[in-house]
């Protein structure tokens, strides 16, 4: 975490340009949780305002967060660098600034013209007045049908703080009158009381939109246009279409329109890409300026073979651009951290649960693994549910630690059952060699060899817990 703390305040002072992240350590180790919470930590910097885009304390949108597995770039029905593109380019958000128009008061009268016969449509003859007052002046509007719709919409009724843009239409109710505060006896939890706003009825406001730079790709593209972002099928877009938006919004920038803020993007599985896809990350990578987000990377994997090549790596990324990631080492928690994981996940979830059963579970999980843990902790809630308890017992953990199968326990059955299924591929011969053989997945011509996951000391029955 103070790795990643050091990385967040580099993407912060935007000297990371050029570089990317490497997480890298055994499965259940918190890689993906730490990536996002370094996306979380760059939305609440001053200087940050997707697929998914986390949200700062303020509720503002903040920078993207995309994720991106491995195995998707080989299903995608596009090459593999394209969609890496897209990935890339959706992990840059656009905020750009316009001035509009705006009317914001307090709502002292609304009149309605109702037909003149039940017969008539609604939007013929229907008219109306409405009167709004800022502590210096008041002004009455003349309403037609859409706009008496939106104010109905939003149950503007006298005493209400409204904003209407202009430029739209939109009604944006903003609260209550403090002057009206004491009409009511009671008032219901959600009402809000603001005060009456000051100067001017009509004022000018700068409004800010976010769009990410894949966005405006796909608006941008003849082939496809602003329909595409709704059906999700944008297909390749030309590279000369993204040379012209990047040398668009970087003059946005330079006259102070728009702004550029860099988000992440998290590419897991990362030792499935092929020689061609780390070429094209070496070349993004490269790319300096404000276009480029933060790339952060997850493998779990050791000295492996590099997609596409007859080389080995260390987790199977060339050496050319191992060089230019940080890398960062997780490493596998301790009883009492789960345990710790495991009272928050307790809380998350709303589970009441004993301190017996928390220590239990942190017992199985430094075991077993953690995400185990964590999916026993779920299933024992429903079985204190089933017996109406007011909390998760230790009766409950050992249940479900009996009724679910971890892949150590699971794999041994599997050796003790093997003939009684259909298929086995595993001789007496194979057995006995995999049981001698070290935990290393391959021998040594790297072909892959059976692992004994039960380990030594397992029989494959629930583990006798007093």
């Amino acid at each position: 975490r103070r790795a990643a703390a050091v990385i967040v305040e580099m993407a912060r002072a935007a000297t990371i340009s050029g570089r990317g992240v490497l997480l890298a350590g055994p499965p259940g180790t918190g890689k993906t949780a730490l990536a996002m919470a370094m996306a979380a930590s760059l939305n609440n910097s001053p200087s940050s305002t997707g697929v998914k885009s986390l949200k700062s304390p303020e509720g503002k949108k903040g920078a993207p967060f995309v994720k991106v597995a491995a195995s998707e770039l080989y299903s995608s029905g596009m090459s593999r660098t394209e969609t890496l593109t897209q990935a890339l380019r959706r992990a840059i958000a656009v905020e750009i600034t316009e001035e509009t128009e705006i009317i914001h008061g307090e709502v002292v009268e609304v009149v309605v013209d109702k037909p003149l016969f039940e017969g008539a449509s609604a939007a013929i003859g229907t008219s109306g007045r409405l009167t709004l007052k800022t502590t210096e002046m008041e002004t009455v509007y003349e309403l037609g049908g859409k706009m008496i719709e939106a104010l109905s919409k939003e149950k503007v009724v006298s005493g209400d703080v409204i904003m209407i843009d202009k430029a739209t239409g939109k009604v944006s109710k903003l609260g209550r009158s403090f002057t009206r505060s004491r009409e009511f006896d009671a008032v219901g939890a959600n009402a809000r009381f603001v005060s009456c706003p000051e100067g001017e009825l009509q004022t000018t406001r700068a409004v800010v939109h976010s769009v990410s730079l894949h966005e405006i790709d796909v608006i941008n593209s003849q082939q496809h246009g602003f329909l595409a972002l709704f059906s999700g099928d944008t297909g390749e877009i030309k590279r000369e279409v993204r040379e012209q938006i990047d040398v668009k919004v970087s003059e946005w920038v330079e006259e102070g329109k728009a702004r550029v803020v860099p988000g992440v993007l998290f590419l897991d599985e990362v030792h499935m890409l092929d020689i061609e896809c780390f070429s094209f990350l070496n070349r993004a990578l490269d790319a300096s300026g404000s276009l480029s987000p933060l790339v952060v990377m997850a493998t779990n994997r050791g000295v492996t073979g590099i997609r596409g090549t007859p080389f080995r790596a260390p987790h199977g990324v060339p050496l050319d651009l191992l060089d230019r990631l940080l890398i960062i080492m997780t490493t596998a928690y301790t009883e009492q951290e789960m345990r710790q994981i495991l009272d928050l996940r307790a809380v998350e979830e709303d589970v009441k649960i004993d301190d017996e059963a928390v220590a239990l579970l942190a017992k199985i999980g430094s075991e077993t693994s953690l995400r185990y843990a964590m999916y026993l902790l779920t299933t024992a809630a429903l079985a204190c549910a089933k017996r109406r308890a007011e909390s998760v017992a230790l009766e409950d953990v050992k249940r479900c630690y009996a009724l679910f199968l971890d892949v150590k326990r699971s794999t041994q059955y599997l050796r003790e059952f093997q003939s009684e299924y259909l298929f086995n591929e595993i001789d007496d011969d194979d057995e006995e060699d995999a049981e001698n053989a070290p935990f290393n997945g391959a021998n040594a011509s790297g072909a892959p060899q059976t692992v004994d996951a039960a380990g030594s000391g397992d029989t494959g029955q629930p583990m006798a817990i007093d």
